[in-house]
């Protein structure tokens, strides 16, 4: 096990992520309540290893956020067994595992400028007082939210959820965090091998199997998505088996981490921005015209973006969350 620690470049409240992951139907979170600790098992980016991280956040002084604070393991032994295999995240890159905690959190985006997009905009003032310190929550990896988006399509979220639970629970890496056991998601070199998959028709197994290929080839690498144009990126992902222009959007956001895309497929977050900024129609159904509203967001697209679309599943209640993913 070793100690790591991320100091916070503006406003940051893990306790709104732990509450937001609650929401979050992909993540299956139900502990945040649970003393202010963060319990996470994820694939590691190298593809073949799993980390398991107790995450907390420090108190911080005035107009400051408190360092987060996480104590990381990795995993690289029998997915079967619950411990077994861990070795000291020295030896297996320190820096990486850090990287994508960071990544995960939205940790790794300097936040301080975020709160000045309030001055100009009501509609961001509000959210960001509705929703203080509450940053964009990830999917571990481009890797699994390529796979959610395959097993998602077309079916409710909550069924998804569920698949995606046991494939994890059945192939992914046992671990204990903080005395309770996890399952993390398999890695893409047990992904690859997987033939059958209950509740998944032939051909999204065999998609499944197509990315983890790519995730090894790096095709799902997340500082490579970011380092490109946003609209390469993108024309990237919509190559890979199973991806089309929402699920590429998916998973340069909330894969990858990008802070500034603005989802051009995204309905319901049309429909948010639509009733916040008070449209009627056409506005209200024109991409185009809600994209050049985003622009005043910038570089934070993405976690504006994400504020709208929780505040309006919190209005819709939990019947939204069950929705199809697409």
């Amino acid at each position: 096990m070793t100690a790591l620690v991320i100091t916070p470049r503006g406003p940051f409240s893990l306790a709104a992520s732990m509450r937001f992951l609650e929401g979050f139907t992909p993540a299956g979170y139900r502990d945040a309540s649970d003393g202010g600790v963060l319990r996470l098992a994820f694939p590691a980016d190298d593809g073949h290893s799993t980390v398991s991280a107790e995450v907390r956040q420090a108190g911080g002084s005035e107009g400051s956020a408190g360092s987060v604070q996480a104590n990381v393991t990795v995993h690289t032994g029998n997915p079967g067994k619950a411990g077994r295999g861990a070795a000291s995240a020295e030896s297996d890159g320190v820096s990486a595992v850090r990287a994508q905690l960071a990544r995960i959190l939205s940790l790794d985006v300097d936040g301080s400028g975020f709160p000045r997009l309030a001055e100009d905009d009501p509609v961001v003032a509000e959210l960001i007082a509705a929703y203080p310190g509450l940053r964009p929550v990830c999917f571990y990896s481009p890797y699994e939210a390529a796979a959610w988006a395959v097993i998602g399509h077309r079916i409710r979220m909550v069924q998804a959820a569920a698949i995606k639970a046991r494939i994890a629970e059945r192939h992914g890496q046992r671990v204990v965090v903080a005395g309770q056991l996890l399952h993390a998601f398999p890695t893409p070199l047990v992904l690859r091998g997987l033939s059958r998959v209950p509740g998944l028709p032939e051909v999204k197994v065999e998609r499944l199997r197509l990315l983890a290929d790519a995730a090894l080839a790096g095709d799902l690498d997340a500082a490579r998505l970011r380092a490109m144009p946003v609209e390469d990126a993108l024309a990237h992902l919509r190559t890979l088996p199973g991806i089309g222009p929402f699920s590429a959007e998916l998973i340069l956001i909330r894969g990858a981490g990008h802070p500034d895309v603005f989802p051009r497929h995204e309905r319901r977050l049309h429909a948010s921005m639509a009733e916040a900024y008070n449209l009627g129609d056409p506005d209200a159904s024109d991409a185009r015209r809600l994209a050049g509203i985003s622009d005043h967001w910038a570089p934070y697209r993405s976690w504006v973006a994400l504020l709208l679309r929780t505040r309006r599943e919190e209005q819709a209640g939990p019947a939204a969350r069950g929705r199809s993913v697409r």
